[in-house]
């Protein structure tokens, strides 16, 4: 498998879609960063790249743990029905 222009060998417990997903986002998420900072390193931009992923992680992490308390609480309200 390549990405960035790096060839790697390594075993996933994923579907080759999935993995082809993931590079596919990888380096589309590059590419923009390299056309917004294009005097920095390869090395900088895949810093800022793991930095920015890592936000969106955290941030998909809080909604997912919201989104979760929200359904707790209707299960709640359908199991105990105000009356």
């Amino acid at each position: 498998m390549n990405v960035l222009g790096l060839e790697l060998s390594f075993s996933a417990d994923v579907s080759p879609e999935r993995m082809h997903d993931t590079v596919s986002l990888i380096e589309e998420r590059f590419s923009e960063l390299k056309g917004q900072a294009s005097h920095l390193s390869k090395e900088r931009l895949l810093i800022y790249l793991a930095l920015s992923l890592a936000d969106d992680y955290l941030q998909d992490k809080d909604k997912l743990t919201e989104l979760e308390n929200t359904l707790h609480q209707l299960v709640s309200q359908i199991d105990s029905p105000e009356e």
